[in-house]
């Protein structure tokens, strides 16, 4: 059967065109129930999803049942459909389009759920079911034209299937109505749900319980948000601008908002102004009259956990933040008026402890500073106590002074790794799961072998003494250098890199997911891979002794590290001499006894590479500080019992400087030929402002830092020393690293060419190139480097600049959650490390603010915050802040920024939260503050605030 639809369209010139669609309908469709004897299933299908006997558990039902949600349903109750104990589910074309159109995550979702054989899930094609398809009527809105097709779809299979009854899910209150009056069993979810026996905690997962109930007080707490439509007409007169919004880590009642078009972010102080939105959500902002302009308040401020109820006044500390500012200090500074897209995800995080025992309302801490506390309905709280759950947002009314939201899941207990790695990896969106079986299905066949084709395609290197330089324990290596003297007296300098893009083709599965993970991410103890094991530790890895397939850049250079000619780019195969450590590297270039052809090739190397680092430095790079730490774990417990910061030798710098060298040549080349489409880093150079906290603390020791230029820049980091504190320089550098903008990835058509530049290496184009088993970018890179010199095919995806940025849109936010979790699995392992332990640590004062120091500890690379201000309400503070000299004071003790301090680090139990690593003051001696050395307290608690009974 043929239908047709009929759509009126605008374009972009104002004409109007009629286009006519054909729809054909069918009356083969097969309803998916085993208990049907009227369908003809197909001969490949063993048995249709849907049960013969499901089981009914409702009280609200007679008899056995299929359930059939509707698109709302599946949106806002997923979590509940989720659950291994719903099962024998319906879901119609119409909703799994709709969901699709709504909430892309959603519908990955429910695509596993379909996959999933354990589920009883079927989907039904009722848009191409002669029975069940209906035409919009005239003057029928969308959303009512679905809901009569999911109805039509439901007293269909009423008709159809007359052993097993079929059950509507819906919370639209119209909806049921005119399926009740049709004569169909139609129910709300929560009535439905609340029906089941033994229904635990699948109550609890009903998203918007908390709607049900008046809030305490019902007082309105926040301005209404206003409507889309009056914000995009705001927005397009200029009154209004749309933005992200980043909230702060250190003060919960600050954000700041990036405006496209504007060169500072916009600031927002006070619950009032944030009015509701969380950290991530697109809103539309207002500016506030200069007047009213605001700056970060030096406070350090987060949510108090005693809170247990609504107060009228949203915040006591709002006082605080909102004292006047000097006209110099001042920053633009707006309120949120509206909410254009949210951005809410699952948090991780813990319930707050309830003062009343039987009470189902609780409040819910999340893992993430930036998020605000949730409140949530469950009747579980006794055993979810002291264990990581997981909860979402649903709502978050006006009545309200925190988000509404559910339980989804518990993970485990509070401060084991186990649960704490996947409480980090569920906080940063690091995808984790196994590789499904269409991925594995994509990699070669073992044994793998290189073939007679294979060699007539590529050079043979396996003659030339080829090694690589690794981190130990490394097993995914991506590249492998060498350096041999050519006849005519100059040096051959070669960088090999894993040629993965021969085994990941476009458009696979594998090719999907690893775009999809974007990048390996590195964890304290383990490693999420970007694509399979096979590959990432195996074929793709550049072993030792081993024939690999590689990807090869080759240039002729003198001893001055002068280029002569082209670089030569070819897909090869190479034999790797040997697989070394930096620190193994480093000892064959300094004994003086050895001389074979590794070795001279490696001092080679080194040579060149001290040139062309000392020349990218003359010409205005940057050389930055971060400290990066080395966890030694047992063998047994794998608990951390041991950590170093990593030293850095020669052999890094050689590595890293014929990297770099390989990622300019290759961004130069990929951009000559494909000048709309290459897939470039840029790195761009920072807002003036961005440098006001480096260049105040510098001028505290009485050094002048100079911003005009990374030149300048460099220069004067060159020259920043201070006598009695050699560890000055160091920490001025990772100040400054704190003031750089994100580097990103980005397509060369969708920027001019004057923004291509890398700030931070002083190179006018840049790329990655040199890490494709780790980074998804370097396979395009590869891909289009291959392209260029004729080894590979090019495909339409990767000529289309729109599509190769939203590859660069979804690689940078990888990337940076990458970084992110990094640094969480950094301080989870040093929590781990300091368990059982109170130990004295020599540090360095790095930010004074008005109620706390952040202290650099070298020797394990992290922050801590030491809280001056007395911990009991109403006691004076013993600290005077002076804002303009930066310095807190106490009696004859002076804090100043780069000041050296002994700290003392512990687990502070009394943080239900995360019991994450206490700091306090041992020297210098503050009276009534600081507290005795470790070496007298070893035989004693560690001095933690004592819980409220």
């Amino acid at each position: 059967m043929l239908t047709s639809k009929v759509f009126i369209k605008k374009t972009k010139r104002g004409s109007v065109m009629k286009i006519v669609r054909e729809h054909y309908l069918r009356d083969d469709i097969t309803c998916g129930s085993r208990v049907c004897g009227l369908c003809e299933h197909p001969k490949k299908q063993q048995k249709p999803p849907l049960e013969e006997n499901p089981n009914n558990r409702s009280s609200l039902c007679k008899r056995q049942h299929y359930l059939l949600p509707d698109t709302n349903v599946v949106l806002h109750q997923i979590d509940v459909i989720e659950d291994p104990s719903v099962t024998n589910v319906i879901i119609l074309q119409t909703v799994l389009d709709e969901v699709k159109h709504r909430s892309i995550p959603a519908f990955k979702r429910m695509k596993d759920m379909l996959g999933n054989p354990d589920k009883h899930f079927y989907t039904f094609c009722n848009e191409f079911n002669k029975d069940t398809y209906v035409e919009r009527e005239p003057g029928e809105s969308s959303n009512d034209r679905n809901d009569r097709a999911i109805r039509q779809a439901t007293n269909w299979y009423r008709q159809h299937i007359r052993n097993v009854d079929i059950v509507l899910l819906t919370n639209d209150a119209e909806n049921k109505t005119k399926a009740t009056n049709a004569g169909l069993q139609a129910f709300t979810v929560y009535d439905y749900i609340k029906s089941l026996k033994d229904a635990g905690s699948l109550v609890d997962r009903l998203a918007n319980p908390l709607t049900k109930v008046s809030i305490q007080g019902n007082k309105v707490l926040f301005p209404e948000h206003l409507h889309l439509s009056d914000i995009q007409r705001g927005i397009k007169s200029g009154r209004y601008h749309q933005g992200n919004v980043l909230a702060s880590r250190e003060n919960y009642l600050e954000a700041n908002v990036s405006v496209g078009g504007l060169d500072k972010m916009v600031f927002i102080q006070g619950m009032i102004n944030l009015n509701r939105a969380v950290d991530g959500d697109i809103v539309a902002i207002e500016m506030l009259p200069e007047s009213e302009w605001s700056c970060p308040s030096s406070l350090v401020l987060v949510d108090r956990e005693e809170r247990q109820k609504e107060e009228d006044d949203l915040d006591e500390n709002e006082k605080e933040v909102k004292n006047p500012v000097p006209e110099e200090l001042r920053q633009p500074t707006g309120r949120v008026i509206g909410i254009i897209k949210r951005k809410w995800r699952q948090y991780c995080g813990i319930l707050q402890p309830s003062l009343l025992k039987e009470a189902t309302r609780h409040l819910f801490i999340a893992a993430e500073k930036k998020i605000p506390k949730i409140r949530i309905e469950t009747r579980q709280a006794e055993n979810l106590t002291g264990k990581r759950i997981i909860v979402a947002i649903d709502s978050w009314p006006r009545t309200s002074r925190y988000p509404l939201g559910h339980f989804v899941r518990e993970l485990g207990n509070v401060g084991e790794k186990d649960t704490e790695n996947e409480v980090l990896l569920l906080e940063h969106d690091v995808p984790h799961s196994n590789f499904s079986q269409a991925v594995l299905n994509c990699l070669p066949e073992m044994p793998w072998t290189i073939t007679e084709e294979d060699e007539q395609k590529r050079t043979n290197l396996r003659h030339i003494d080829i090694c690589s330089v690794d981190p130990p324990g490394c097993t995914d290596i991506d590249d492998a250098l060498h350096c041999r003297r050519l006849e005519n007296g100059n040096l051959e300098v070669g960088v090999h890199i894993a040629d993965v893009s021969h085994f990941i083709r476009p458009n696979t599965p594998l090719d999907n997911e690893a775009a999809s993970r974007g990048t390996t991410v590195y964890l304290s103890d383990m490693r999420i891979d970007m694509v399979p094991e096979l590959l990432s530790s195996n074929l793709c890895s550049l072993r030792s002794n081993v024939d690999r397939f590689a990807f090869s850049v080759l240039w002729e250079v003198t001893d001055e590290a002068e280029l002569v000619g082209k670089p030569k780019f070819m897909k090869s195969i190479i034999h790797s001499k040997a697989s070394l450590t930096y620190a193994e590297a480093q000892m064959k270039i300094d004994d003086p006894n050895q001389h074979d052809t590794l070795t001279e090739s490696l001092r080679n190397l080194n040579k060149l590479a001290k040139i062309l680092k000392r020349r990218r430095i003359e010409n205005g790079a940057l050389s930055l500080a971060s400290t990066e730490v080395r966890f030694y774990v047992d063998s047994e417990t794998h608990d951390p019992i041991d950590v170093q910061v990593k030293e850095i030798r020669e052999t890094n710098s050689m590595v890293e400087e014929f990297m770099l060298l390989a990622n300019v040549t290759v961004a130069q080349k990929i951009k000559d030929e494909f000048p709309h489409c290459a897939c470039l880093r840029r790195h761009p150079s920072p807002p003036p402002s961005n440098f006001d906290p480096l260049i105040k603390a510098a001028k505290s020791k009485g050094l002048t830092v100079d911003v005009s230029s990374g030149k300048a820049l460099s220069d004067s980091l060159d020259k920043a020393q201070f006598p009695g504190n050699p560890f000055f320089n160091t920490m001025l550098r990772i100040m400054t690293t704190r003031c750089m903008m994100q580097a990103v990835y980005f397509c060369s058509g969708m920027l001019p060419e004057d923004e291509f530049v890398h700030y931070g290496l002083a190179a006018p184009i840049y790329t990655h190139y040199t890490s494709p088993i780790r980074r998804f970018s370097d396979i395009i890179v590869h891909r289009l480097l291959a392209a260029s010199i004729g080894a590979d095919a090019t495909y339409p995806e990767l000529l289309d600049k729109q599509k190769t940025q939203m590859v660069c849109n979804n690689l940078n936010y990888r990337h940076k959650m990458a970084q992110y979790a990094g640094r969480a699995s950094v301080n989870l392992h040093t929590q781990l490390f300091f368990k059982e332990r109170v130990q004295d640590e020599e540090g360095y004062v790095l930010f004074v603010r008005k109620n706390a120091l952040q202290v650099l500890i070298p020797k394990y690379g992290l922050e801590g915050t030491l809280f001056l201000n007395a911990p009991e309400k109403g006691a004076a503070s013993l600290f005077t802040y002076d804002e303009e000299e930066n310095t807190q004071t106490a009696g004859d003790v002076v804090f100043h920024v780069f000041d050296p301090v002994t700290i003392q680090l512990f687990i502070d139990r009394s943080n239900v939260q995360n019991m994450k690593l206490s700091v306090k003051l041992v020297k210098p001696v503050v009276p009534g503050f600081s507290v005795p050395p470790a070496a007298y307290k070893q035989t004693t608690e560690p001095p933690t605030k004592k819980r409220k009974k």
